[in-house]
């Protein structure tokens, strides 16, 4: 959890806030709820000031031993929306083309957490982390798909409730069209998964 955060103003300003609304922040429903805030945004905003690259740095050397590719898809995405301020949610799909050097699976996750675990985009977050894992370990190529659904789509606005955003961000070899056609193929394989 986030250290950084600053509990005690968060709580502050969520009783400003909810006295701005009309609620009445010392009611026996409301009084406890500006703590309960402050304790969520230390958990939502947990990537502030994380740099992700820590995670890659125990790249193990492979001196051209690997597949062609790694690929991890389906990693649960969550993330807050800098302009409302309400979450989105959905799924990282994370590949990269290996050139001397692979990273423990579970680096992978937790790069996409530490930088989507602060105020963001949708579309800078698939960026960055494209470019974290094209600064760390320096692969041939590398390609981000993002598949989610936003809180400032479905719940305010246009009221889209059924939309999914998808962004994609790639680097070197799998810029090539033809190398992300087929990544994005295997992302979705046999028909058991909703086309990107």
């Amino acid at each position: 959890m986030n250290a950084g955060v600053d509990r005690d103003r968060v709580a502050r300003a969520v009783r400003e806030l909810l006295g701005a609304i009309g609620a009445d922040p010392e009611s026996a429903e409301l009084r406890a709820t500006p703590g309960r805030v402050a304790e969520s945004y230390a958990e939502f905003f947990a990537g502030v000031g994380v740099d992700p690259q820590q995670f890659l740095t125990d790249a193990v050397p492979v001196d051209g031993e690997t597949g062609e590719l790694v690929l991890m898809r389906d990693i649960s995405l969550r993330s807050i929306c800098e302009h409302h301020l309400l979450p989105f949610r959905g799924r990282a799909h994370v590949a990269y083309q290996p050139r001397d050097r692979v990273v423990g699976l579970s680096a992978l996750p937790r790069v996409v957490a530490a930088l989507a675990e602060r105020p963001q985009v949708q579309e800078r977050l698939g960026e960055q982390i494209a470019q974290a894992i094209d600064d760390g370990l320096a692969p041939l190529g590398v390609l981000v798909v993002l598949e989610a659904s936003h809180g400032c789509v479905a719940d305010r606005g246009v009221r889209e409730t059924s939309a999914e955003a998808v962004t994609i961000a790639s680097r070197g070899s799998l810029s090539d069209p033809a190398a992300r056609a087929e990544v994005i193929a295997l992302i979705a394989p046999g028909g058991d998964r909703k086309p990107l």
